[in-house]
């Protein structure tokens, strides 16, 4: 399709007569203005801003602002302009367990949505927010100074069982599946070395005490975790976390072997359904959920109580 440039280029040229300029204009663009101004009303959307340069959706559920970034199919605001949505289920869990004034480590926070949410929901919490890929950490931080949140602490580099150095793929379409194993197998990616560090040694020297996790590194989850099994045994956090077998599978381990590491420590493994925790004692080839919680049997077995009933 010409775009909106090109098609002012040819009026400017003479090729284009003003009256046919104007026509040509508003029915292959400008009149998409008006679609998108229907459609929002089924969308989580409440508004889409055009600035100059700059694309920024707001959420109608919780008010959060993001900015856009071009060619990338899969941040949250375009998401839940093509499923309505985005991860309602587990946003409305997820805002059920994280306690007032808690601590909130959002491991691989890449632009921002679930920092933001539990930001603007939770009254008094604060969050540490990770994202290794320099880009992402950009569009987070900006994310963050356009919500005026000063809850939200953002550092550039990820969580795992080790302090090192890691080559990260990296896809401009989908940043939310950079990972430091090529996921897809493509030959394109993006190759960027990032930093990442071990959960428990932040903690450490930050003297701080975690109560909820939430945790996406697209397949290195297990990881992520082996780093943080001082917090994981000490705090006993609520984590919230992805586990698909696909992914795990690019690092020659199960997500059977994550629900075994909790429950090492004491910990039971659930999914949201509706407003409720059904528990899951294993992964099999039949496990069609992905996000799974993670709640210890001793401390917090009052919300298990209310929460899975």
């Amino acid at each position: 399709m010409t775009s909106l440039q090109e098609m002012r280029d040819q009026h400017l040229s003479g090729a284009l007569d003003k009256p046919k300029y104007i026509q040509k204009m508003y029915q292959l663009r400008h009149a998409q203005l008006f679609e998108y101004a229907r459609y929002l009303a089924q969308t989580d959307i409440e508004s889409i801003e055009i600035r100059a340069g700059k694309v920024i959706m707001t959420l109608k559920k919780y008010g959060v602002r993001m900015l856009c970034p071009e060619g990338d199919y899969r941040v949250a605001p375009i998401e839940s302009l093509n499923f309505l949505c985005y991860e309602e289920k587990d946003a409305n869990m997820i805002l059920k367990l994280v306690p007032e004034r808690g601590v909130v480590f959002d491991v691989g926070a890449n632009m921002g949505w679930c920092s933001l949410v539990i930001a603007g929901q939770v009254k008094g919490c604060q969050i540490y927010a990770f994202e290794p890929i320099p880009k992402t950490y950009s569009f987070l931080t900006q994310n963050i100074n356009l919500n005026q949140v000063a809850n939200i602490v953002a550092h550039p580099f990820g969580l795992s069982n080790e302090r090192k150095d890691l080559t990260f793929y990296f896809y401009p379409e989908g940043s939310g599946n950079a990972s430091s194993a090529n996921l897809s197998e493509r030959t394109d990616a993006e190759l960027i070395t990032c930093h990442v560090e071990r959960l428990d040694d932040f903690v450490s020297s930050n003297n701080l005490h975690v109560d909820f996790i939430k945790c996406d590194v697209e397949g290195a989850e297990l990881f992520a975790f082996q780093g943080a099994m001082e917090t994981l045994q000490i705090d006993k956090p609520i984590v919230f976390t992805e586990m698909l077998r696909k992914w795990a599978a690019k690092f020659n381990y199960h997500p059977n072997e994550i629900i075994a590491l909790f429950s090492s420590f004491g910990y039971r493994c659930f999914y949201a359904d509706g407003s409720t925790l059904k528990e899951v004692a294993e992964m099999t080839d039949d496990t069609v959920e992905t996000n799974f919680f993670f709640l210890h049997s001793g401390k917090h077995q009052q919300l298990i109580d209310v929460l899975s009933k």
